[in-house]
């Protein structure tokens, strides 16, 4: 885990520094690729993402090491054409859990938050699940296991078949030649993205885009048909958990609600969209037809309300940062505490960007927690190591964070007890 992390805190500097050179050059072009809430919701889902792997969220159900132990033929060494022929099998892997993920509704809970965003571009690639609990693909590894491919191969290569999806979330990248016919490209992706419905569940390729091709799910970007980016049923909200579990909460609403017994059991293994006809009848939601119905989502913040916003992602990756620096050196329940802490700081100012009530609970939780732990360790997991005022800081900002919340609420005339959305 501190080997992650330590990647991982090269590799954020760099995707940012990329999504900044993308809006300049979106600027030069006239484009307009970045709406400032949707902006900080998709780095803060890349905040979310990262929590999750760093406290070890996810139950993995047969290990890849005990599948190659148990069922590899040959004994493969570390080469350079084993990592190749890792590197394609995660890409095989990787096309058809994206497929399954796309066609059955309970495994659609574990996506939705990557396509949640109505625009396109590089932030939107951090836009990643934290609802994935369970690692239910392991069979999809079992080719390469077979082979015999050794674990340590498979645990530098993912990383890297992971970090090469990013950079075709783009729209300042047109079609690119010879390329567009062996790699994924930003213009196979924007299909994939798109909810037009030529364009719906097509181009599940993550690296190389022949498994399309091969397997018929392969559409290409038309000129007269601009792709319309998002869901179907839009999440309107900037909160990325809540994003992450909204699906699963529907479902489990539909099979509450509904009165077949067969139907409580089966809507959760149905194609994704599916749901009890009794249920729709009586409980219908709203959901685009045809991409041009599509209505962006936006709270309508003040400037003021965006700045703060801006301030507040800024704040968390710098302890985010802190956070990685020091995994290391303490103990699994400090590991879990103050990820959780900054979990709960994401949902609360992302609450707030959607100007709901629900900020200032959670603004209020995070307080409480925040001073529990300074209490409990006597400082902020030594952060005075860095600064001799690093402990002090971190409580200014607990209540400067409470206090504009109750500003923000009084302000707002979009603040409610009832969600009105």
């Amino acid at each position: 885990m501190e080997t992650y992390a330590t990647v991982l805190a090269y590799a954020i500097p760099g995707f940012i520094v990329l999504i900044i050179i993308e809006s300049l050059v979106a600027r030069w072009k006239g484009m307009h690729i970045n709406q400032p809430m949707d902006l900080i919701s998709s780095l803060s889902s890349g905040i979310t993402n990262t929590l999750k792997t760093l406290m070890g969220l996810s139950v993995v159900i047969i290990s890849y090491d005990w599948m190659v132990s148990k069922i590899g033929i040959w004994d493969l060494q570390a080469t350079p054409f084993v990592y190749v022929l890792a590197f394609i099998g995660l890409d095989f892997k990787g096309y058809w859990s994206h497929r399954l993920e796309h066609q059955f509704n309970i495994l659609w809970n574990r996506h939705v938050i990557h396509h949640s965003s109505e625009e396109y571009n590089l932030a939107c690639a951090l836009r990643q699940e934290i609802s994935a609990i369970f690692g239910v693909f392991f069979f999809l590894f079992i080719p390469l296991a077979i082979l015999g491919v050794p674990t340590k191969v498979i645990a530098i290569t993912a990383p890297l078949h992971l970090f090469a999806q990013f950079w075709y979330h783009t729209r300042v990248i047109d079609k690119m030649g010879f390329l567009e016919y062996i790699v994924v490209t930003p213009s196979h992706h924007r299909v994939h993205h798109a909810i037009n419905d030529i364009y719906l569940d097509k181009n599940f390729s993550q690296i190389f885009i022949f498994w399309d091709k091969w397997f018929g799910t392969f559409q290409e970007e038309l000129e007269d048909e601009p792709p319309v980016y998002g869901t179907k049923r839009p999440a309107k909200t900037w909160n990325p958990v809540f994003i992450n579990f909204m699906h699963f909460w529907a479902l489990l609403q539909d099979a509450w609600y509904t009165r077949s017994w067969w139907d409580k059991f089966r809507l959760f293994f149905m194609p994704t969209g599916w749901r009890p006809q009794d249920v729709m009848d009586r409980y219908p939601i709203a959901y685009y037809k045809k991409a041009s119905e599509q209505i962006k989502y936006t709270s309508h913040p003040s400037a003021f309300l965006t700045y703060w916003s801006w301030l507040q992602l800024v704040i968390n990756f710098g302890l985010l940062f802190h956070f990685m620096s020091i995994i290391g050196d303490i103990s699994l329940t400090q590991i879990m505490l103050y990820g959780s802490f900054l979990l709960v700081s994401v949902i609360a100012y992302t609450s707030l960007m959607d100007q709901h009530i629900s900020a200032l609970i959670f603004e209020s939780i995070k307080m409480a927690f925040g001073v529990l732990l300074l209490y409990q360790y006597g400082s902020w997991f030594g952060i005075n190591d860095l600064f001799a005022w690093g402990t002090w800081a971190v409580l200014a900002y607990l209540g400067v964070s409470l206090l504009m919340s109750f500003y923000f609420m009084r302000k707002s005339p979009r603040f409610s007890l009832v969600d009105e959305k």
